[in-house]
């Protein structure tokens, strides 16, 4: 079974203000306040809005910046990264592919080891996928990339 992963209005309005103002309007919830940022289970996370695969539980690290931070996304052809020229400040802002949502931002400042990137991600913008139930939602061919913690 091929998944189809796409931005649909039955998708936007299941989202929380929240998670529409992050992923929707580019916003940024505040540090050390989002669900997954302290989530050391094994699993994926999917974008909240089209579903895509993002990232993946083994390339989560605690980087202290106080939002979920991984080393590369899962599926490298799921995430788009384009110049941020807000606040003052140029960045590299995350989007999601195929859901266009505002994920977050990356920089280079990750541990050397696992590349040397930091995705820096909204909790809003994701939802968690536990390994267990990966291939029931259709994400089994991921499985690989997941290791147990």
């Amino acid at each position: 079974m091929t998944k189809t992963f796409a931005k649909t209005d039955d998708a936007l309005a299941r989202l929380t203000p929240e998670q529409f103002w992050v992923t929707q309007r580019s916003g940024t919830e505040r540090p050390f306040t989002g669900q997954y940022n302290d989530t050391k289970a094994a699993g994926i996370y999917v974008d909240i809005v089209s579903g895509e695969p993002l990232f993946a539980s083994s390339d989560k690290f605690e980087s202290g910046c106080g939002w979920p931070s991984f080393t590369k996304p899962i599926e490298p052809a799921h995430v788009a990264e384009v110049r941020d020229d807000s606040h003052g400040m140029v960045r590299i802002e995350v989007r999601s592919k195929h859901g266009d949502s505002h994920l977050g931002h990356v920089f280079p400042d990750g541990p050397e080891e696992g590349g040397g990137l930091r995705y820096c991600i909204n909790s809003a913008s994701l939802r968690f996928v536990p390994k267990a139930d990966m291939v029931a939602e259709g994400y089994g061919d991921y499985l690989d990339q997941v290791e147990d913690i």
